[in-house]
This record gives structure tokens, sequence and C-alpha cells, in this order.
């Protein structure tokens, strides 16, 4: 408590930021639960749960947020897509914090065949649209254009993860172009680290190239992929949000996107409630991680002291 209490002094906004995506991650852990438990019985979760006759009630006592086209209950379909967004974002920031990390250690370190083959690696990932990812990953996983073994393997990984096809496309959509970023750091932050003295001491002593790089030079660059994990997890939920507001994502499961797609259309009758309580947390959700990622950054970056 006492680290926590230090670690955070001086930036209450950075004290807030973190206690609210510590709620957000209880949040979704605890709808992720309640859903697997409803699935398993049989039950409806009570998100899910309709009304036909008490569809577009406004904000009242006894629904907070207002109702939905079916008559659900906005506030808890809000709360309960907060699963679906730190879902995408862990994912998604741990496929792009392994590559990134892999890649820019690899080509930073040994320099070479290998730094051109990453350099040009990131620089054709960089030049793919995010969304057009996400369309053909789509297209591949919902249709019938995978060979049976990678169909497998697909519906494998979303019984693990549970979630549906167009959840997969959007973690690997996102997660292959998103480590570009990180890359680029860890490559030039390695290239200065290999001609520290500590690092040309240790391959005097012959130690072997993979104990130089995860004992001496990977926890000095962890504090970038601490960073940039942040970013990148903020960003993946705002893409994933504009996916599922263009039907490529979620689509059974509750989404800020989806809310937001089916309250548009009655805006312009006064129907704000859905499209504000979907935009609020999400709001939330990003901000928190952009202020807890810049004290992050001031803390664990040296060159920021």
């Amino acid at each position: 408590m006492n680290k926590l209490r230090k670690f955070f002094a001086g930036n209450r906004f950075a004290a807030v930021a973190a206690c609210i995506l510590a709620g957000f991650l209880l949040l979704a852990l605890a709808t992720e639960i309640y859903s697997l438990y409803c699935e398993a019985s049989g039950r409806i979760p009570v998100y899910a749960v309709t009304a036909p006759d008490a569809g577009y009630q406004p904000p009242s006592p006894g629904h907070w947020c207002g109702t939905d086209y079916q008559g659900r209950d906005v506030l808890l379909r809000a709360a309960a897509g907060s699963a679906t967004a730190v879902k995408v974002g862990c994912v998604a920031g741990l496929i792009a914090a392994v590559l990134g990390t892999a890649m820019g250690l690899a080509a930073g370190f040994f320099g070479g065949k290998i730094d051109d083959l990453v350099v040009w690696l990131y620089s054709t990932f960089a030049a793919m649209p995010t969304l057009l990812f996400m369309l053909a990953f789509a297209l591949l996983v919902k249709g019938d254009f995978l060979a049976p073994p990678l169909r497998a393997v697909f519906r494998g990984i979303g019984t693990v993860l549970h979630a549906e096809p167009g959840m997969i496309a959007i973690y690997l959509a996102i997660g292959l172009t998103s480590w570009v970023s990180l890359c680029r750091v860890v490559r030039a932050e390695t290239m200065k680290l290999k001609r520290m003295p500590y690092v040309l001491a240790a391959r005097v002593a012959g130690q072997r190239e993979g104990i130089i790089l995860f004992r001496h030079i990977l926890p000095n660059v962890f504090h970038l992929v601490i960073i940039y994990f942040t970013l990148i997890f903020a960003s993946a939920v705002m893409t994933e949000v504009i996916a599922s507001y263009l039907g490529v994502g979620v689509q059974s499961a509750p989404s800020w996107g989806v809310m937001i797609s089916d309250g548009q259309d009655r805006l312009w009758r006064g129907v704000w409630w859905e499209v504000a309580a979907a935009t609020l947390f999400m709001f939330l959700l990003v901000l928190s991680l952009n202020i807890l990622g810049d004290h992050l950054r001031d803390k664990l970056d040296p060159r920021s002291r």
C-alpha cells in the first residue's frame, strides 16, 4: 500500500484513473464469469432480457439509463459491454506487445539481415489499414475460406476466449497492426543498450546472446512495453467500437459499438440515452488508460525525469 501511495504521489488524476481502470477490469471479469454461468445453466443474462412493451423508455428510477428498442436495460448492457472492450484491449495488446518486443529486440541486437527484414516488415504493416485487415480476417473466419485444420484452430481459440468469430478477427487485426510503434522504439533502445559497458562486459565474460538479451536488455526496455501496452489497449477499445458499429465485429454479445449503431437511428426523435451511455463508458475507460499511460511514462521512463 505504501508503494502504491508513493507511486501515485503528486498525481491524483492518475490515482483516480487507476481506480476507474480497476473497476472496469473487475466489472469485465464479473460479466465474463456471469455470462459463462448463464450459458452453462441455460439462463438468459439479465442484460439480455427483453421487454418489447417497454422499449425506448427514458431514464427512470427503474432504468437509470432507460431502455433500448427491445426493452433491455441500457445501463446493464453498457456495463456488460465492458467485458468485450477489456477483452479486446488485453488480447490485442498482448499480441502487439509480444510481436513488437520480440522483433524490436531481434532487430536491434543482431542487426544485419535480421534488422533489414524487421524494418521491411514493420514498414509494410504500417501501410496496412486496420479496418481492411479486420474486414479480410472477418471474411476468412466467418466464411468457409479457411482449411479445416485452421477452422478448427480458430474455433478452439474462440472457445478458449469465449468469443465469436468476428471478435477473433478483431483480435488478430488490431494485434497485427499495432506492434509497429513499439517495435521501432524497442529496436532503437536495444541498439543503444547493446553498446553499454555492462553488456560488453557480459559478452567478454562469455555469456550467450540469449542470456544477454533476456537478462540485461529486456528488463531495461520493459518500461516501454508497459507504456505502449496501455496505449495499444486504449486504441484497441476504440477500434473495436468502430468495427462493431460498422457490423464487422461482435454481433450477439453486448458492445458499445453495437449500442451506438442501434441508438443512432432514434437520436432525431430524442432517444439519446443509449448512445450517451455507451459513449460515456467508452470515454471513461479510454481517458483513464491515457492518463495512467502518461503517468507510467513519467515514472518509468528515465528520460522524462
